[in-house]
């Protein structure tokens, strides 16, 4: 089991049609080659899913949870929706550094 730890802001993302905002982080870099690896070889649970996400366990502080990760086209790397269940438990707020480790 391979676990990548990033530390990285939390930004938002609104559509301008839609009242509701989501937020992410951006994994770049190393770790989101090893997410890819990981993903296309199939060692991340059932591989890749739709819109050529991986599915992945995901830790913040204390706060543990199941999600995927998606491809983030602009920075070569995954995005990570961070629910508002977590920022709330972990007292995160837009443009936080935040440390994320996802694994299998």
């Amino acid at each position: 089991m391979e676990d990548f730890t990033v530390t990285t802001p939390l930004w938002r993302w609104q559509s301008a049609t839609a009242p509701a905002a989501w937020f992410f982080v951006t994994i770049a870099g190393e770790a989101a080659d090893g997410i890819r690896m990981a993903a296309i070889t199939g060692q991340w649970l059932d591989g890749r899913k739709g819109f050529g996400s991986a599915r992945v366990e995901a830790n913040i502080g204390d706060t543990h949870w199941k999600t995927s990760v998606f491809p983030h086209k602009e920075s070569g790397g995954w995005l990570l929706p961070v629910k508002a269940a977590v920022r709330k438990a972990e007292g995160l707020a837009e443009g936080d550094p935040v440390t994320v480790t996802v694994s299998l």
